[in-house]
């Protein structure tokens, strides 16, 4: 039993880092591939997604192609991925902690939004590209893609197989900072709004709530840019 125990939380983390690698690495490439004398670190972070339609793409191929293992590994183990997102009889309440945990997530944002306005320079990257093409690509990658399919790795794994090794805590907080080391160019805004997002889980018990957060708080960026950029173009 705690071989199996051990294996499990094992092939977790390592899907889990697979994902948090790939994807941080190409967002290391963009953005000091981009570097030009005279930037901070400011500056050269808002590069890692300045190309969003490859940095989107990258998301979108990234999470897919680990999904069938993830839902492989929960299958081998007798527990429900259905269940485990959400539950007729809770999801009213599920949905409430997920709109909670929004929301303070949205109140973080306006603090990153004011420190990420003073750090950078004119040589910072300022996304104005509120295409039909890119708008519908966010919406896929970052919305959906992330928002359900991350939530399975970093939160979902770390309760039901990591946590069997470490403690639910701590296998929940060691996952939040891998979650905050793929999204490193936000500076610590992954890893705190990603606290309040194990809040609602542990609370709720299931995935629905953190995926409402986490695509909800993607969602509203996106929004946040066509409005101050005047609509789709």
């Amino acid at each position: 039993m705690k071989e199996t125990t051990n294996r499990n939380a094992k092939e977790a983390l390592a899907i889990t880092t697979i994902l948090t690698m790939f994807v941080a690495g190409f967002e290391v490439f963009a953005a000091f591939g981009s570097y030009r004398s005279g930037m901070n670190i400011f500056d050269i972070a808002s590069y890692a997604t300045a190309n969003m339609n490859a940095y989107c793409l990258v998301l979108i191929l990234a999470n897919i192609i680990l999904l069938p293992f993830a839902v492989l590994l929960y299958r081998q183990n007798g527990i429900s991925l259905k269940k485990e997102i959400a539950e007729k009889k809770t999801l009213g309440r599920d949905i409430l902690l997920g709109l909670a945990a929004l929301a303070v997530t949205l109140l973080i944002s306006l603090a990153y939004v004011f420190i990420f306005n003073a750090g950078r320079t004119e040589l910072a990257f300022v996304d104005t590209d509120t295409s039909l093409g890119t708008t519908i690509m966010k919406i896929i990658a970052l919305v959906f893609v992330s928002g359900i399919c991350k939530e399975i790795y970093f939160r979902g794994f770390a309760k039901s197989f990591v946590g069997s090794v470490l403690g639910e805590t701590e296998a929940l907080m060691l996952a939040n900072v891998m979650f905050a080391m793929l999204d490193w160019y936000n500076f610590g805004f992954s890893f705190f709004a990603g606290l309040f997002w194990i809040w609602s889980y542990k609370k709720s018990g299931h995935l629905i709530s953190p995926m409402i957060a986490h695509g909800g708080a993607n969602l509203v960026s996106v929004i946040y840019l066509i409005v101050i950029c005047g609509g789709i173009r």
